[in-house]
């Protein structure tokens, strides 16, 4: 199976909002996943098999990242996508020199925060009843990626 990592472009909004909706409890509003990037944006797209099966938006401000969504599409989860499309965002923040990376992850979200964990983020903070959930709210644990400095 072939697959590649590349910008987000306005082409890829729909599927990428339909997978918003299939993956997310709680997805974002349309108009944040079709709004047009600015400078400090860093979204990609996982196409496999010349199909859009996962996304993520970030953003770099002096080189501080910051991965605000990911999601792979339901019918693609389990295949391994999650930690290449992971990888690739941590790739293309270090090529334009990120020194860290952080996010946020539900207390809930366990498959999620092995993910991160297996991949060299640590957990730094948590914010006590962060995201709405079906019967109340839940924590949000704060993660940190360090690139290791030059030198």
């Amino acid at each position: 199976m072939t697959h590649k990592i590349i910008p987000l472009e306005a082409q890829h909004c729909d599927e990428v909002w339909r997978i918003e909706q299939a993956a997310h409890a709680f997805p974002w509003a349309e108009s944040m996943i079709r709004k047009e990037p600015n400078r400090i944006a860093a979204n990609y797209v996982l196409i496999a098999d010349n199909k859009v099966v996962g996304y993520c938006y970030g953003q770099l401000v002096a080189g501080e990242g910051t991965l605000l969504n990911i999601a792979i599409d339901p019918a693609h989860q389990r295949k391994g996508y999650g930690k290449i499309l992971l990888n690739g965002f941590i790739d293309a923040l270090e090529a334009k020199q990120a020194e860290e990376i952080w996010l946020e992850v539900r207390e809930s979200n366990t498959s999620a925060y092995k993910l991160y964990e297996a991949t060299g983020f640590n957990e730094t903070n948590r914010r006590v009843d962060y995201y709405p959930t079906a019967t109340g709210r839940e924590d949000a644990l704060i993660m940190a990626y360090m690139f290791m400095p030059f030198g």
